[in-house]
This record gives C-alpha cells, structure tokens and sequence, in this order.
C-alpha cells in the first residue's frame, strides 16, 4: 500500500498505533524519508474514509501546515480487499499526554487554531461525510433536531427521567440562543487534548488530527467541546482559548453552556449504547449541574 502511494520507499519498521473505532492505524517508518500513518477501513466503513479525505481537503488551504495531507487513498477494489489511507505523520505527542507549565499559553494556540478552522464555510447546517447530510438552513432547527435525537436515545436507554425532564425543559428556556448563529462553518466537534500534538521542548502546538466527527455547524459547538472534554473549569485553560480565537459573540458564554449540554447528553448516550457504565453518573451529574444551577 506504501509503495502504491509513495513508490520506492523502503520501510524499516511498521508500528501499530492507536486509531478510533472504525479504522485499523499503524505509523510506517522508512529508512530515508519521513515517516507516514497508514489507515485501514473495512467495507462498510467506507464512508468514514471518503469523509476524512474530503474534510482534510477543505482545512488544507488553510490550515496545511498544522494537519496531516493526504498522500493517496483507494477504496476497496480488485488491488486490494480493504480501502486504505496514507497520510504524512504530525510530529508531535498527544497534548494529553504532556504537562505544560503555562497551560494559559498552549490554549491561546488551541483557540486560535480554531479560529483557523471556523474561516471555512459551510452550505448548511449538519452532518458531514463528503457533503452535508439531511441539510439544513438554520441553526434552531438543527440544533433542535439533534437535541430532540439524543433526548430520545436517553430514554430509549433508560436515562433518568426526571433529569431528561429538565434537559428538555432547559432547552425550550435556552432555544432562543440557537437564532444568533446565522451560518455554519466548518467545526473539528472532536478537538481536545488527544487529538492535539504539541512539541514538548518548545510546547508549541504543532497540528491536530482526528476528523472524523466533523459537522458543519455554530463554530461555538467547537469551543463548547473543548471545553466539556479538556478544560473542566480551568481558568487559564479557558483564558487562552478566548484569547487566542479573539472576538466571540456577546452571548458565547450562554450558548457554550447550551452546547455544553448537548456534547454531554451526546458522551452519556454513547457510553450508555456500548456498554461502558462507569462515567455515566459523572456525566449525569455535569448534566444535572447546567440545567439544574
């Protein structure tokens, strides 16, 4: 497959590494050029790699530099039985793995590599694979479609029903929020620490990864998840991605919160589905805390 994408290299060592649900990931070392990340897709998840070639094609203008490129990909066929990606390799660790001295500093360089991503903009409001799935043109109607989704996969999964209660309730309160956002940008919806690289001789951020949950959506989704993922109420962490994105809507700490709840009842569900009971309760309780303060 290497040889396919990158003719005459030679390879010195195929490592396996840690990749996501649907994909099989190992790093392939060569022993005279730099080293690539090799993705494998089973049949039925061919859709995920058409996605992740279509959403790293649309951050390259702007963001090549701090992304993996794309180095050829091919879906399953008469070559080979599984499709396949090859991609340049980030140098860099995972930020979670690291501990800055300044956290404020890193989060200034998270938020403005955020910003990068939301100047790309989108046709509509939704899902994306290699287009925007089920579109649609307003930001209320989205967002209501996808809380009204996961409030009835929290009770299909025997949820709390005094806590999905308030939920909705808190949602009708906050709806109004949804209206300030007039068009949707392209959002990473994955961007947190395991998906940042940084450089820790110089704690330069130096690239992200992970497109895989990518929407087309309110940029302030984006800052919400970081926020619901790695932040956890960490001022300076929260300072330097405010600072680092630069002018946020007056009402971006409402509608965070908002978002907040819909990427927490998201994580709930999801654990719930596949069986990991072990954060639930957390999560129940981040829940509860938003829409019962």
């Amino acid at each position: 497959m290497t040889e396919k994408a990158c003719p005459g290299s030679a390879i010195a060592e195929i490592l396996p590494r840690s990749g996501g649900q649907l994909s099989t990931v190992f790093e392939v070392r060569r022993t005279a050029a730099a080293p690539l990340i090799l993705k494998l897709y089973e049949p039925e998840w061919a859709w995920k790699q058409a996605k992740e070639v279509h959403v790293y094609e649309l951050l390259a203008p702007e963001l090549g530099d701090a992304i993996p490129r794309v180095i050829h990909h091919e879906p399953a066929g008469d070559t080979f039985d599984t499709a396949f990606t090859v991609l340049t390799k980030l140098d860099g660790v995972p930020l979670s793995e690291a501990e800055p001295a300044d956290w404020k500093s890193v989060y200034t360089q998270l938020g403005a590599l955020l910003q990068r991503i939301h100047r790309i903009p989108q046709p509509a409001y939704g899902y994306l694979t290699d287009e925007v799935l089920e579109p649609l043109p307003g930001n209320t109607d989205y967002m209501r479609r996808q809380f009204a989704k996961k409030l009835g996969e929290f009770e299909a999964l025997q949820g709390d029903p005094a806590l999905q209660s308030d939920i909705s309730q808190y949602v009708e309160q906050h709806a109004g929020l949804f209206a300030n956002n007039a068009a949707p940008t392209l959002c990473h919806n994955d961007f947190h620490e395991g998906n940042v690289l940084v450089d820790p001789s110089t704690w330069q951020v130096t690239g992200f990864i992970d497109v895989e949950n990518a929407i087309a959506a309110d940029p302030l989704m984006d800052l919400a998840k970081t926020q619901a993922y790695s932040i956890w109420g960490n001022a300076d962490k929260l300072a330097g991605l405010v600072d680092g994105y630069g002018e946020l809507p007056a009402d971006w700490r409402e509608r965070t919160t908002l978002y907040r709840l819909y990427h927490s009842l998201e994580l709930w569900d999801w654990f719930k589905s596949i069986g990991t009971v072990d954060p639930l309760d957390s999560i129940a309780a981040d829940l509860a805390k938003i829409v019962r303060t």
